[in-house]
């Protein structure tokens, strides 16, 4: 497997997965923001939460790297397009059963079936993740690939 090659591109694909997020929040096609959501699992504050976030999305990125780095090795090819059919496989998982599972787990999200006397901060993300914008599935999907194709052109299959 491409150790080297894991360590550093998993890192470039997430930052540009993260750029990608960014310009897409700042263009108002999604209010989805990762580093919010999950550095508010350890934080309240906002500010805060963001910075912390970005971090652990940058160690959840090197994590799923981890596991298309793997699979170019067990195929024996790392190509663009293998890569972007692996980006479309992570996020359908993503928007499909992590994302709608987490208000089960997450402190300051609320759920569902969150009433009136809720304090949660954030609201549920939904079946894929369209409490964040009708938008957010084709974001997703469109930044996902691009981290699936960075990782395809990147990492050697070894």
């Amino acid at each position: 497997m491409d150790w080297a090659g894991w360590g550093l591109f998993g890192l470039v694909a997430t930052a540009a997965l993260t750029a990608a997020l960014i310009t897409a929040q700042l263009a108002g096609l999604t209010r989805l923001d990762l580093p919010l959501v999950l550095g508010t699992v350890v934080t309240e504050d906002p500010d805060r939460a963001r910075v912390v976030g970005f971090f652990m999305h940058l160690c959840a990125g090197q994590g799923f790297a981890l596991g298309y780095a793997a699979t170019f090795a067990l195929l024996h090819r790392a190509t663009w397009w293998i890569g972007a059919l692996l980006g479309m496989l992570h996020v359908g998982i993503a928007l499909t059963v992590l994302l709608p599972l987490l208000p089960g787990v997450h402190p300051r999200m609320a759920s569902q079936r969150a009433g009136l006397t809720s304090t949660a901060v954030l609201e549920p993300p939904g079946l894929f993740a369209v409490n964040y914008g009708v938008q957010t599935p084709t974001v997703a999907a469109v930044i996902h690939v691009i981290y699936g194709i960075v990782l395809g052109l990147l990492l050697q299959a070894d």
